[in-house]
């Protein structure tokens, strides 16, 4: 008899065991989701970190964001990954989704931020190469930016002899300590530049914000009694170039670079209003 009973508690207590190591599978509970800058701009990368508890090891952890997938590292209750600078204005949606041991899996509440970068600031924004020596196609204005945020070119305008020959439009953007060149004259390239260019005569080129405010301004030479730019001036078979980049005085340089960094070096030209 006391045989019978040993092996029936023997069985019942192996029973219990395995009743309670399946009661300890399940899955993991993702308890906090934080990511940081709160108020990410377009030169931010932001870190979502996911904060997780359970009795399972945690075997994988990703974040998706905008149909994008990226592997999250870290170990025990702790796991994060970055989400990379994203143009100003855009919406960004992410979760997180952790596995366990068990082959469990945990999606996250769904969280949200919109890219907002401050006000823009038109004082960076410089008029910085001039081309005019080489054919229609090759005479250029180049633009850049000496700040730290992207600048966006819709509705800026450039005139030429004080009238309007570009006009920028939505998706035309001059990136932080970047450059952009409007190439083309007389309408040779598509995003070109609507006035002739010479680089032997007077010429006054302006540069205006989206709201007409002039921010920078090129002359060379004065008007004709006429009242009229155009006047013969010496030939400059190079460009006319701030250097440095954006904040120096107007140079003669040999070479021309649109949408690079200006030459280092050049000559004084005593017909530039500087």
């Amino acid at each position: 008899m006391k045989k019978i009973f040993f092996f029936a508690a023997a069985a019942v207590l192996a029973l219990t065991g395995c009743v309670k190591d399946e009661m300890y599978k399940g899955p993991s509970t993702i308890d906090k989701v934080v990511f940081t800058p709160e108020a990410p701009t377009s030169i931010s990368d932001v870190t979502v970190t996911a904060t997780v508890s359970g009795l399972q090891k945690v075997t994988d952890a990703t974040l998706k964001y905008n149909g994008t997938s990226v592997p999250m590292s870290g170990s025990g209750s702790s796991f994060s990954a970055t989400i990379p600078a994203q143009p100003d204005g855009t919406n960004v949606e992410f979760t997180v989704t952790v596995k366990n041991e068990a082959g469990f899996e945990t999606v996250s509440d769904k969280f949200s931020y919109k890219v907002g970068d401050p006000a823009t600031d038109w004082s960076k924004l410089k008029l910085n190469e001039v081309y005019g020596a080489g054919a229609d196609e090759e005479k250029f204005f180049e633009l850049y930016n000496a700040g730290d945020y992207p600048i966006k070119l819709t509705g800026v305008t450039i005139s030429k002899d004080e009238s309007t020959c570009w006009t920028g439009i939505d998706g035309e953007v001059v990136p932080a300590k970047g450059f952009f060149a409007i190439v083309g004259a007389k309408g040779t390239t598509e995003r070109g530049f609507s006035s002739g260019f010479s680089a032997k005569k007077s010429v006054l080129v302006e540069l205006f914000d989206n709201k007409g405010n002039k921010i920078d301004t090129f002359q060379r030479g004065e008007k004709m009694d006429t009242g009229e730019w155009g006047a013969s001036l010496a030939n400059n078979k190079g460009s006319w170039s701030r250097i440095p980049d954006g904040t120096g005085k107007w140079m003669i340089t040999e070479t021309f670079t649109p949408n690079a960094a200006n030459s280092t070096a050049g000559t004084d030209d005593p017909d530039v209003k500087q």
